[in-house]
């Protein structure tokens, strides 16, 4: 399972951000490793550099082989709230969608 980090030019993730980002990735959706070929995450400031209630923004693409891409999104008031909120909705759709299968 490939894992890209991007951000806009608001963000500055520095190293060790980015190493905790993807472990919590890997350690959430490790159930869903095999079918995952790759996940991308985008992590946005809604409002820039104003101040502002929710406005942290999380996006997460998930790939699946074979299928097409699946993705969710969370707003809160920090990247950390965000990203789990992003990774809570991305359990649910995989759940659904695997299940189907």
């Amino acid at each position: 399972m490939l894992i890209q980090i991007n951000t806009d030019h608001n963000i500055t993730v520095h190293d060790a951000y980015n190493d905790k980002l993807t472990d919590l990735l890997i350690d959430e959706l490790k159930r869903f490793s095999t079918n995952i070929t790759r996940l991308e995450l985008h992590l946005s400031d809604e409002n820039g550099p104003k101040k502002g209630v929710k406005d942290k923004k999380c996006s997460l693409e998930a790939r699946l082989a074979g299928r097409k891409p699946l993705g969710v999104s969370d707003l809160a008031d920090t990247y950390d709230l965000a990203v789990k909120g992003a990774i809570d909705k991305m359990k649910k759709v995989l759940d659904t969608t695997l299940s189907k299968q």
